[in-house]
């Protein structure tokens, strides 16, 4: 298996990388496509003593930065580190991609360039979130701002086959976030959305999930637009590192405390350790054609690593076929006039 790599996406590019790439190769046995200017990757692995051989370099013109226009990545980036990666999967010269990367731009890549599954009109960013009894899935974690009613019945599909198939989660729960659990809670949005999600023969809809009782893994698959989804997944963040920022400090003020502090260690490093976004690695981009895994913007070596870890799960898994093949008729028949325009 060859997973196609974005060598200058992210905070930590290029050398972070560099290392969760090489670290990927040697503990999974996979091959590696770095995409990114050759002369600078082959300079920093020199200078940091990152063993670069068995791995193939696909030459590129710099970066796209996070803050341009993500459709920027289809004209004046296109030959940067991002749009040859997206081009080397679409050409086949590999089988999965991952990007630490802009998540618009790589979006854009994923429907544009990879291109988008027929019967899938809105492709969506599945973002695996640590919770009290496991990881859930948030779809859409940003990538649509506004959707329809049948798209979220998409991202309900396409999400529980990723769980079952990539996350081995055995008929994964579906729950549409809502201010309230009655059917009639809700804009019009989740109001049109709820019998759909009810009348899908494919997924296991236990209805709405309150967003105070996501994080106790109600539901498997948390299904959202991408602007609901995006506070969602950023205010849980932030709750999670001022919680253990303030136990830290509490745990400090004194030397009781600090005794306190060295019986609950352990417990604690537990704590830590199950709420590790690193441990996932990267959101797929579920929808299109091929596995495409935005990896975070401030990954290290070991979230890079995992992030190859599951664009190789997500590969092997032959989740796309499924997604597919579960589609209903009219939505792939109404979507393939559409896609094939854009061809």
């Amino acid at each position: 298996m060859r997973i196609i790599v974005d060598a200058f996406g992210g905070d930590n590019a290029p050398i972070e990388i560099l290392k969760g790439a090489v670290a990927a190769k040697n503990e999974f046995g996979c091959d590696i496509l770095l995409c990114g200017d050759e002369e600078q990757i082959r300079a920093c692995a020199k200078e940091n003593d990152i063993d670069l051989s068995g791995m193939d370099i696909e030459t590129a013109d710099g970066f796209i930065p996070v803050e341009e226009d993500p459709r920027s990545l289809l004209k004046q980036y296109k030959n940067s580190s991002l749009g040859v990666a997206c081009r080397a999967l679409a050409e086949g010269r590999g089988d999965a991609l991952v990007s630490a990367g802009s998540t618009g731009a790589l979006v854009v890549g994923a429907i544009f360039i990879v291109k988008r599954i027929k019967g899938v009109r809105r492709p969506a960013i599945a973002t695996i979130m640590p919770g009290d009894k496991g990881n859930f899935m948030l779809i859409d974690g940003g990538a649509n701002i506004e959707v329809t009613p049948e798209a979220l019945n998409t991202f309900a599909l396409m999400g529980s086959v990723y769980m079952d198939k990539v996350m081995g989660v055995a008929d994964p729960k579906v729950g549409l976030l809502n201010i309230g659990v009655e059917p009639n809670k809700g804009t019009e949005l989740q109001k049109h959305a709820y019998p759909l999600l009810e009348q899908n023969e494919h997924i296991h809809f236990i209805g709405n999930a309150e967003a105070r009782d996501v994080p106790a893994c109600v539901a498997d698959v948390v299904v959202c637009d991408g602007f609901t989804g995006n506070v969602f997944l950023k205010t849980y963040e932030g709750v999670a590192l001022t919680l253990f920022s303030n136990v830290k400090e509490v745990m400090m003020k004194s030397a009781m405390t600090k005794v306190a502090a060295l019986i609950l260690k352990g417990g604690l490093k537990d704590l830590k350790t199950k709420f590790d976004a690193n441990a996932v690695g990267g959101a797929p981009i579920l929808g299109v054609r091929k596995p495409v895994i935005k990896a975070h913007g401030s990954s290290k070596e070991v979230a890079f690593k995992n992030a190859i870890r599951q664009a190789i799960s997500f590969t092997e898994s032959g989740a796309i076929a499924t997604i597919e093949e579960n589609l209903p008729k009219k939505e792939r028949a109404d979507e393939s006039a559409e896609t094939e325009a854009e061809e």
